[in-house]
């Protein structure tokens, strides 16, 4: 067995922090099988426009196949010359029979292969990433529909806020998902666009012809065509990391909710268990962790630091550059298989997460009241104006704290306040389900945004 020192490809680890499918799609296999695509695509756009004969187009697209590739021979020639275009040439022109091989790579250079294999990868990751996106959407919809009247607290500074609805509070992280998914769709036409220049990016080799070879090579992969080559201008890969930092972020801030809402002294929610068992302890049997948040927060640790390195990989000299280039390798790989752990563990949990509303409305009422003073000052600054209603909230609210009483009799004693409202309408206003604001409406709103 070879050794796996990466957590993604690690037999153990490999499907928590990563998937089977993003993993496939960054192998040694597919990314050469992605430059022989190129050649196979290069040579027919050729071959249409004469540049090259059809009978060489034909025997180099007939080997156009990773199968044929010797990986052996490719490790050491990469290892001595730097890069693996080479020796992927070098094998193609030799299979082909007849010395038609030397019609293959026409004008191209290795950046061009290079740049271009990986947009081909990065075109079937978002699709990948896509498709989970989708899934978490239809997870938090779900919950946001069941849960759209069911009362919680909210939480400011991690104290306790004011009454507003579980269904509200995912319907806040569905607003989040979607923004994601309108950005990737933002983000394709910019991404997914080939490249091919030449030396220095200006098709000199093919002199008129370049850009109709250009053309067809992009046609033929099912990509944008550049308005200019860009093998020294990266952004479109840089943005595709922030990309995934963000929707990693946003999986984190659900996660890191999740996590607290999952302790024991407020015991909201809590990730499914997968059957029994999950989240175990070693030592202490009643132990159920929030696994798949801890391994969200890991993947997005890592996410972030590697977008900003994309970041430096756009700092490229003149037309060919001396480095920076190498760190797109090294990172988009990680930043996508380490992104497919983070939405995979998301989805296993938002799609079976499980939700306490007898523990978010005792959680509700464990100030007895005091989480809607905020209700019954805005009720009073009409008659009384709103600094003095505050400052007498305050005075009881800190009374209440000291065991001085309870809150509402602490109100109906007050002079000032009970002369504004008796017992019973006091004991409405701090009745945490009268105050649950637009809760409602707004998650109407969000899901009814789906639709569109």
């Amino acid at each position: 067995m070879q050794p796996n020192a990466s957590i993604y490809d690690s037999v153990i680890y490999g499907n928590i922090f990563s998937s089977q499918d993003m993993r496939a799609i960054w192998s040694d296999q597919s990314r050469i099988q992605r430059y022989l695509d190129f050649e196979a695509a290069l040579a027919r756009a050729q071959a249409r426009l004469g540049i090259i004969p059809q009978d060489a187009c034909d025997e180099i697209v007939r080997h156009c196949r990773v199968e044929e590739m010797d990986f052996d021979k490719l490790r050491q020639v990469t290892e001595h010359v730097g890069y693996p275009v080479l020796p992927v040439v070098e094998q193609l022109t030799a299979l082909c029979a007849d010395g038609l091989g030397q019609w293959c790579h026409w004008g191209a250079t290795t950046q061009d292969i290079t740049d271009t294999a990986t947009v081909l990868q990065i075109r079937s990751s978002l699709d990948l990433v896509d498709a989970k996106l989708t899934a978490i959407s239809a997870a938090l919809a779900t919950l946001a529909k069941a849960h759209r009247d069911t009362p919680m607290i909210g939480r400011s500074n991690l104290q306790q806020a004011v009454p507003m609805t579980f269904g509200y509070k995912v319907a806040v992280w569905l607003a989040g998902i979607e923004r994601h998914r309108e950005r990737l769709a933002q983000l394709r036409p910019r991404v997914l666009v080939g490249e091919f220049g030449g030396a220095v990016g200006a098709l000199n080799s093919l002199g008129d012809r370049g850009l109709d070879v250009q053309a067809g090579v992009c046609a033929e992969l099912s990509l944008g065509q550049p308005l200019i080559s860009w093998h020294t201008m990266h952004d479109a890969f840089a943005e595709t990391g922030t990309f995934l930092a963000l929707v990693c972020a946003t999986l984190e801030k659900i996660a890191f909710d999740v996590k607290v809402m999952a302790a024991t002294e407020i015991a909201e929610v809590q990730e499914p268990d997968g059957g029994g068992g999950r989240g175990a302890s070693s030592t202490m049997p009643q132990k159920r962790n929030p696994i798949s948040c801890a391994y969200i927060t890991g993947c997005n640790g890592v996410v972030r630091q590697h977008a900003a390195a994309l970041l430096t990989a756009s700092v490229a000299d003149f037309e060919r550059a001396t480095g920076p280039w190498e760190i797109e390798w090294i990172v988009l790989p990680e930043i996508f298989c380490l992104s497919a752990g983070a939405l995979d563990q998301a989805v296993f949990m938002l799609e079976g997460l499980v939700v306490h509303p007898d523990a978010m409305e005792r959680n509700l009422h464990l100030t007895n009241g005091l989480v809607n003073t905020e209700a019954v000052m805005m009720a009073l600054a009409p008659k009384m104006g709103r600094e003095t209603a505050h400052d007498a909230l305050s005075k009881i609210a800190i009374a209440v704290s000291q065991g001085k009483g309870s809150l509402i009799d602490l109100l109906s004693q007050d002079e000032k306040i009970s002369k504004v409202f008796d017992r019973g309408q006091l004991e409405k206003l701090i009745d945490p389900n009268n105050y649950l604001g637009q809760a409602g409406p707004m998650t109407d709103r969000v899901l009814a945004s789906l639709d569109r």
